[in-house]
């Protein structure tokens, strides 16, 4: 039995794709969400990684894919690494960021780096992966370029070899399900760096229009994030992970995806290929809008 944390967010999803068709019947996802839904070969376990019990969710349990986020990372790795110690769980891979292994000392990165720290002392057989950015977040993106053809982003200098989360998933999968990975740690990147207006232009071409990129200072973006329902806190410790891609090993690909999965990682345009239809066009839009104010 394989547990996955995280399991409704963007990379968890993908490592329950990843993992169905040889696992089924043999994966185990874990929610506080009771309306949850997930698809057949999954059973679902209603828990919070933040109180309540969590041995129903590892009992019987080999391997768990541990993915925790927000300000609490550091609390909610030591709370299942200490129930998957007392349920006999003998693998862990945890999904980290690649700042860890660079001595940066922001906020998510320290916690990350807390959370790594506890598993290494725990006894239990571990994996790191650590990503750089993930491509998916240009769908951050999407409502800019519904409502027009600029995109407003920070760190127009920055430079990241994005991720794709599906990639991520392949080698999350490999490392659940295949020995040889145990103490290792995997760098994960896309083929090249790239920077937000070259991210821009990529979308430019997959979606057929003209694009643009404008830079915004932090600040401003860390306004938007709040008056979307993020919390500042939060708000402000993610906008220094964004920073990370200013830093020079962000840019830097390695051939890890391939190492593990035996072939090349995606790129950009794969990635926006593959996604293109979530980025509704002014069209649509507009179109929504048309018919809204006809009800």
């Amino acid at each position: 039995m394989i547990l996955i944390t995280g399991a409704t967010g963007t990379v968890g999803s993908e490592v329950i794709a990843a993992l169905l068709p040889s696992q089924a019947g043999h994966l185990r996802v874990l929610t506080r969400n009771p309306g949850a839904v997930f698809p057949d070969g999954a059973q679902k376990v209603v828990a919070d990684l933040d109180d309540g019990d969590l041995a129903p969710a590892l009992d019987g349990v080999h391997a768990v894919f541990l993915l925790t986020d927000g300000l609490d990372i550091a609390a909610r790795d030591r709370r299942v690494i200490a129930a998957a110690q007392r349920a006999g769980v003998q693998r862990i891979v945890k999904l980290s960021v690649r700042s860890v292994g660079y001595d940066a000392i922001d906020p998510i990165t320290t916690l990350h780096r807390a959370g790594e720290e506890a598993l290494r002392e725990s006894g239990i057989g571990w994996t790191f992966l650590r990503p750089t950015a993930f491509m998916s977040n240009a769908l951050n993106w999407a409502g800019m370029l519904a409502a027009g053809q600029v995109v407003y982003a920070p760190f127009a200098a920055g430079r990241a070899a994005a991720v794709d989360p599906a990639d991520i998933a392949a080698v999350a999968a490999a490392c659940l399900t295949q020995d040889g990975h145990n103490h290792r740690v995997y760098e994960l990147t896309g083929p090249e760096p790239l920077s937000p207006a070259d991210q821009v232009a990529v979308l430019g071409q997959v979606l057929g229009r003209d694009l643009s990129y404008a830079e915004v200072d932090p600040d401003t973006t860390i306004a938007q994030w709040i008056s979307y329902g993020m919390p500042m806190e939060y708000a402000h410790a993610a906008i220094e992970q964004f920073r990370s891609t200013t830093k020079p090993y962000n840019s830097e690909p390695t051939g890890d995806v391939t190492a593990v999965t035996g072939r090349p990682a995606r790129s950009f345009t794969d990635w926006a290929q593959a996604h293109r239809n979530e980025f509704p066009t002014p069209e649509q839009v507009q179109n929504a809008a048309t018919v809204q104010e006809s009800r």
